[in-house]
């Protein structure tokens, strides 16, 4: 396969790249061989005496008995990431902080690769990810994921708790972290973050007491800018309605905890209507843990803390600040500001040492759920894993899936993809991104596998020339004359283009998002020349105007690839000359730059404005041009439709004293009243085509317009492999309380009176709620 190809050229930029990373990132050293964990008994017996280390307790008495043994000055040892060893009870030093968000990844200070481990397996960047619309996929990454961090964990290179998935809403396009998210919507959030989360933490015996790995879900809440024309996060306060946040913001992580039991969840650096996230008790303890009924800790974002005292001026002292967090429901501080702050704190009567108990509990909770007080993790469940069960080729081969399968063909003329290899003598390969290794990662990643490159994927099938056109993706000036003239000769150009995280990370949220730099110009000069197909290939998290692309008749077809990971260029080339069927789907609404001109990224509201002309954001309320939608995509198949059940009425009983029963309502309260009152609807799907493919079949419904409901919602979605010819069918069952309720303008859940609409692709069918 392509991605077993290795050039020289290759094989030094690997080796380059692990010695940059061991060498010049001060956490990247070789670690130990052997795993941190307490209860050692074989080296001091004594330690089985007590009862935090017998396994056979259970976890609140382990813990209480724990708890009790401990100093003031311990106990606030536990409170920080950089966790303090107690020597006399066997408990060794422990770093919280390590990261997975799409393969156990060296940021954090709590993993480390070395020649043991010299890397692991890179899948596509999350946003990539999201757009396969396969939830078993996502749950299934997530277990491999988990696979490789518990074999890195046996040789010393890692923790057993990683602050992954980011479940963020990807509300504008400009935003820099929007590529660790699953896109925009709140339900394919949902349903990422909670499969992920359930892939990451479910153990293989089905002891649902018990964790793999401990996944956190962040950053909470209404967390979406970084660095916007001088806004950065650590003083944002994003004004948000109720409204929004219940039916927007808050979504994906009640999913984490409520769908998929997260063991953590973050708060993040801004302020939310004035306060610090994780300052405020009504978010943390009266939601996280009071509504939604964490078990597990809740943690900062790294310095947060220090970001509410000294950038954001919230509280007075360091110690009003430690207290403050702890009283809201922090559990752990990233950082060092709790183990500096508390004691004082406490000895000035503004924190209780009770307080300090609550927290550490929690954390001690998830540290003997991983069996961290079990004693030599050898003699464990996942004891026996080792290096040879990182890297290993199927999981290698499940990144290059992922890619596959999320790669989104938005364009594509008659004639154009896919390619027949045996009808292209010569492919010009163009683009700055056209050899890109490490772009295709993203951010938050670790050291791969291996790489495989778009021009080398493409080489596997074809004769290639390439020429880069541009020094970078930043494009200052391209250098037209050698693209155009090898784009003349050739049968085919693939057009490898986009960003990277020089264009958009955190920490730089984009100004515009158009292609950077003169790109655009490169691309319509060589398709301009071009005698055959021109594909034009865009590498980014974020949504590019490419509107330019769109209507040029002579760029014939557009894929977006988003970070497509360790195999990227390897699935590109898959797509490209028809190995693969694309079925992706765009998570994410693709604006015209105009929209980057008008309006303020710090604008939180979803809904439009008719009085100011904001107009709204994502396709739930976005009320402008766009140039690709959610959803968008299509196959090399075309996939017929039909619906062949669905109520066209639905009757919910009020109960006695209902006032609706007396008065004339537009909506009623989510109550007893529709509890368990659920509808089938079944659609048909039939592959048409000649090939092998996947089709997503959505199901969205438009409410009628009452409470500032959204324009369209996505209800429900599922992905089916058909072969040629086949059909089948796609059930889904609507809860009318959960699914066809709206949130109202003060976060009161309604369902709608009158006619809904379904939507099935381009099928439509009619629904009346009444009472």
């Amino acid at each position: 396969m392509a991605s077993q190809n290795r050039s020289p050229l290759f094989c030094i930029q690997i080796l380059c790249s692990i010695f940059h990373l061991l060498f010049f990132k001060t956490h990247q050293v070789f670690a130990q061989t052997s795993p941190v964990f307490a209860c050692d008994a074989d080296s001091n017996p004594g330690l089985a005496n007590f009862t935090f280390c017998d396994p056979s307790s259970d976890v609140n008495t382990r813990v209480d008995d724990l708890v009790k043994r401990l100093t003031l000055q311990e106990k606030i040892g536990f409170l920080v990431s950089g966790a303090g060893e107690v020597s006399r009870l066997g408990i060794p030093k422990y770093e919280w902080w390590s990261e997975a968000l799409h393969g156990v990844s060296y940021d954090g200070l709590g993993t480390h690769f070395s020649g043991v481990v010299p890397g692991a397996t890179s899948f596509p960047q999350v946003i990539l990810a999201a757009a396969s619309f396969n939830v078993t996929l996502f749950e299934a990454i997530g277990k491999v994921v988990s696979t490789e961090a518990r074999a890195m964990y046996n040789v010393g290179l890692t923790g057993l708790t990683f602050w992954s998935p980011n479940v963020n809403i990807f509300r504008d396009p400009r935003w820099g972290r929007g590529q660790e998210t699953p896109g925009e919507d709140p339900l394919l959030s949902s349903k990422y973050g909670s499969a992920y989360v359930r892939g990451l933490q479910q153990r293989d015996d089905g002891d649902k007491d018990r964790l793999k790995v401990a996944a956190c879900c962040k950053h909470y809440t209404a967390y979406d800018v970084d660095n916007w024309k001088g806004t950065d996060r650590y003083h944002f306060n994003a004004v948000v309605t109720q409204q929004d946040l219940d039916d927007t913001y808050q979504p994906p992580f009640k999913s984490c905890v409520v769908d998929g039991n997260v063991a953590s969840v973050m708060c993040s650096y801004n302020q939310v209507n004035g306060k610090p996230t994780c300052g405020d008790p009504d978010l943390l303890t009266g939601v996280i843990r009071g509504e939604w009924k964490l078990r597990g800790y809740i943690v900062s974002d790294c310095d947060s803390l220090n970001e509410m005292y000294n950038s954001q001026h919230y509280t007075k002292t360091p110690e009003e600040t430690a207290a403050t967090a702890i009283l809201a429901g922090l559990d752990l501080n990233c950082g060092s500001f709790l183990a500096k702050n508390t004691e004082t704190a406490v000895k000035g009567g503004l924190v209780n040492e009770s307080d300090i108990d609550r927290a550490i509990s929690n954390n001690f909770a998830t540290l003997m759920r991983l069996g961290f007080f079990d004693g030599d993790p050898s003699n464990q469940l996942y004891g026996k894993l080792g290096p040879n069960d990182v890297c290993t080729p199927k999981n290698q081969e499940l990144a290059r899936e992922t890619a596959r399968q999320g790669i989104v063909l938005l364009k594509n003329t008659a004639g154009s993809l896919p390619l027949s290899p045996n009808a292209i003598k010569s492919l010009a390969v163009i683009g700055p991104n056209a050899k890109a290794t490490k772009t295709m990662i993203g951010n938050y990643e670790g050291n791969p596998c291996q790489y495989t490159t778009p021009l080398q994927g493409l080489t596997a099938s074809v004769a290639t020339v390439y020429q880069p056109g541009c020094a970078n993706v930043a494009c200052s000036s391209v250098q037209a004359d050698d693209a155009k003239n090898i784009a003349a000769l050739a049968d085919a150009v693939v057009l490898v283009m986009g960003a990277d995280q020089s264009i958009e990370a955190e920490t730089l949220d984009r100004a515009g998002i158009t292609l950077p730099g003169q790109q655009s110009i490169l691309v319509s000069e060589v398709a301009n020349v071009s005698k055959g197909p021109v594909i034009l290939v865009v590498m980014s998290g974020g949504g590019m105007d490419v509107q330019f692309a769109k209507d040029d008749p002579k760029i014939t077809s557009i894929l977006w690839v988003g970070y497509p990971g360790e195999a990227g260029g390897a699935a590109i080339a898959d797509v490209i000359f028809g190995f693969h069927n694309p079925g992706g789907r765009l998570p994410m609404t693709w604006y015209p730059q105009s929209y980057a001109d008008n309006v303020p990224m710090t604008n939180m509201n979803m809904r439009p404005d008719p009085a100011t002309g904001y107009p709204g954001r994502t396709y739930r309320f976005y009320t402008g041009p766009t140039v690709y939608t959610f959803g968008d995509g299509l196959s090399y198949s075309q996939f017929n439709h039909h619906l062949v059940q669905a109520p066209e009425l639905i009757s919910i009983p009020l109960e006695e004293g209902d006032v609706c029963r007396s008065l004339t309502c537009k909506s009623i309260d989510v109550d007893h009243s529709c509890n368990n009152l659920a509808v089938n609807i079944y659609v048909r799907v039939q592959n048409m085509g000649k090939m092998r493919g996947s089709d997503t079949i959505f199901l969205f419904f438009s409410p009628p317009s009452v409470h500032h409901a959204p324009q369209k919602q996505l209800l429900g979605f599922e992905k089916v492999f058909l072969t040629p010819q086949e059909e089948g069918i796609v059930g889904f069952s609507v809860d009318v309380c959960e699914h066809l309720s709206v949130v109202d303008e003060v976060g009161n859940r309604k369902v709608a009176l009158g006619e809904h609409i379904l939507h099935v692709g381009s099928l439509k069918h009619s629904l009346t709620i009444r009472i």
